[in-house]
């Protein structure tokens, strides 16, 4: 009995924490194209203009038609590229960058491919190295030669991830330069820390560190909201080198493929505890895997020093 209380008062600390906690400048968007987007981009469009979040990406040069309007910060990616475009040496990319610049759009940063080590079954682009390595040098190493900071691949955070990364660097010969360095990662929180340490280590050319794409996958909830909010106390607090994340989850939980509990959305586009507390929010009660269900909500710190107190009388 005892061991439960106590259990339940360390669970019950970091959800206090976060309703109470506030919105960090590294917080940023990964605008996931859904079927639900019409009604649920307002939650993102009333989080921005609330400065709630700071920047976002969606995968593709273009911006989002919704997110136009507001003051978050776009960062293009370039998602993958073929052997196609490389044989007709595509710059459609660049040119693209390059065009939102003149008309206006403020471009300070861009993303190079996405999950290039990782099969397309997973989200992932699927190029071998020495074709990325030559894509870069044409479509991206150039913007830098504009003021625009450019982020290295963003690999998956298994080992096939590093290995691709050497590959890419040395295709490069030093011809690819980027001034961040991206990190994916769906696992659990000691593993997390390792993999940022392991990331820091091996390229200490570079002196940013930017958390696109994380979340516990297909965790329970109550798994899934510690590991939020203990990444999301260590991304803020303690470090520093980790300058923008984005928590893979602007989705409905309906829809999700990294679980339901992941998902900052249910599967009726209301906010849960876990994205209420994203954007800085108090707790909603609202569980992931619900249509409208609620949950009783922590009131605060107030429920840890009850039960730690009964933990001490027993």
């Amino acid at each position: 009995m005892r061991n439960s209380l106590l259990y339940a008062a360390l669970a019950a600390a970091p959800l206090a924490a976060a309703q109470a906690g506030t919105v960090s400048s590294k917080r940023g968007l990964v605008y996931v194209a859904t079927d639900d987007n019409a009604s649920d981009d307002k939650i993102w469009v009333e989080a921005a203009n609330a400065d709630q979040l700071t920047w976002y990406y969606n995968y593709a040069v273009q911006p989002t038609t919704s997110l136009k309007g507001t003051d978050l910060n776009f960062v293009p990616m370039m998602w993958g590229t073929s052997d196609e475009d490389d044989a007709k040496q595509s710059t459609a990319f660049r040119d693209g960058v390059r065009a939102l610049v003149q008309s206006g759009v403020n471009i300070t940063h861009v993303l190079g491919f996405n999950e290039p080590d990782g099969s397309t079954d997973t989200g992932g682009s699927n190029i071998p190295a020495d074709l990325a390595a030559s894509t870069w040098k044409r479509e991206i190493e150039p913007l830098r030669d504009d003021g625009i900071k450019v982020g290295a691949p963003a690999v998956t955070g298994s080992p096939t991830g590093f290995q691709w990364l050497q590959n890419f660097f040395t295709a490069c010969d030093g011809g690819c330069n980027p001034d961040f360095i991206p990190v994916h990662w769906y696992g659990n929180w000691e593993g997390f820390a390792s993999h940022l340490g392991q990331v820091g280590s091996t390229y200490q050319n570079m002196s940013e560190i930017w958390v696109t794409e994380f979340a516990y996958s297909d965790a329970g909830l109550t798994d899934s909201e510690w590991f939020f909010n203990t990444t999301m106390d260590y991304l803020d607090t303690k470090m520093e080198n980790v300058t923008r994340y984005s928590w893979f989850g602007s989705f409905r939980s309906s829809v999700s493929n990294v679980g339901e509990n992941a998902a900052m959305l249910n599967s009726k586009g209301k906010l849960t505890d876990l994205g209420a507390w994203y954007l800085g929010q108090s707790a909603t009660g609202v569980e992931p895997d619900s249509a409208a269900g609620k949950r009783e909500v922590f009131a605060g710190w107030t429920v840890v020093v009850c039960l730690a107190s009964l933990y001490a009388l027993w």
